[in-house]
């Protein structure tokens, strides 16, 4: 493990950031933490007609209506319908906030800029604008998200 004061002072160049990593699909993710406002437990959400086939629906979140996203389902990670997803990471990128329901939340990871990849061009790959880098860490490979292509915005929606 890190030494906490190794990485901050690490972290105060810019050369190291913090990301949150997690399991969608039995696949590993990471967001910014920055981009992070909070995570808690799944949550019933209610449902909305015409809805794209990725959005669970809305949970009330302190008073505010808050989209919940399948993030399995953006993907097209094709996992399968039995498996239990309850753990919703609430996003923030610009004005949009969204929760984004994943299987499980791994760890804070700090990542140098160095070790990050850009992903490989691939004619086929429907989901290469969803990540904008990958990483290698302990024999794992971590994508980085890019929320804003994940979150679609509001004109998105309505087209």
């Amino acid at each position: 493990m890190t030494d906490p004061d190794t990485l901050a002072d690490k972290t105060t160049d810019g050369s190291v950031r913090e990301y949150l990593s997690f399991l969608v699909g039995r696949q590993d993710y990471c967001v910014d933490i920055m981009q992070v406002r909070e995570i808690r437990g799944g949550a019933k959400a209610t449902t909305l007609p015409h809805s794209p086939p990725y959005m669970i629906g809305v949970i009330n979140l302190r008073g505010t209506v808050l989209p919940i996203m399948d993030l399995a389902g953006r993907l097209e990670l094709g996992t399968e319908t039995d498996s239990e997803r309850n753990v919703i990471i609430v996003v923030a990128i610009g004005e949009r906030v969204v929760g984004l329901m994943v299987d499980a939340v791994s760890d804070i990871l700090a990542i140098s800029e160095g070790d990050l990849q850009q992903p490989p061009d691939l004619p086929a790959d429907q989901q290469r604008s969803f990540v904008s880098a990958l990483t290698i860490m302990d024999n794992r490979m971590i994508r980085v998200l890019d929320l804003g292509a994940v979150i679609p915005r509001s004109d998105e929606e309505a087209a």
